[in-house]
């Protein structure tokens, strides 16, 4: 599959030029790092809920309103454990992205009422990680995930 980039009409100039090496060597390795960031904060969100297992959540859940919880919660922990490790291996990372995306909206949605600072249990976080999950699904694995090794993406 041929991907397309986008064409840039004119190229910037460095104000210190001798950085040129720096960048060529630095640069396929900021996309790793961001996949790899959002896949470790998701591995350890759903850390906690392997450790104290699904049941610890009901309450919780059935509280804000997903009843029966147990699917829901089921599904969170998948998307963030499996996803995060998923992402930080570059493995389906597509398919794992966008269900982040899709889960940071719903959690998005849940504490819009409380306004955007996170201080305030507002949405300021999840937005943030949802919106990144959002340019990684449409982005992809990148160089140096197993789905560019393996040739094959969702």
């Amino acid at each position: 599959m041929t991907r397309i980039e986008p064409e840039t009409k004119q190229q910037t100039k460095l104000i210190f030029p001798g950085l040129q090496p720096f960048y060529a060597f630095v640069i396929p390795l900021a996309w790793p790092i961001v996949r790899i960031a959002v896949g470790w904060n998701l591995l350890v969100h759903g850390w906690g809920k392997v450790t104290r297992g699904p049941s610890a959540y009901i309450g919780a859940f059935v509280e804000i309103g997903f009843d029966p919880a147990l699917p829901w919660i089921w599904a969170g922990l998948i998307i963030e454990f499996v996803g995060g490790i998923a992402l930080i291996i570059g493995l389906f990372t597509r398919f794992f992205a966008a269900a982040a995306a899709v889960e940071m909206l719903v959690i998005t949605i849940l504490y819009w009422k409380s306004g955007f600072s996170w201080l305030n249990r507002g949405y300021e976080y999840t937005l943030l990680w949802g919106l990144v999950c959002f340019a990684i699904a449409l982005r992809g694995g990148g160089p140096y995930s197993v789905d560019r090794r393996i040739g094959v993406e969702l």
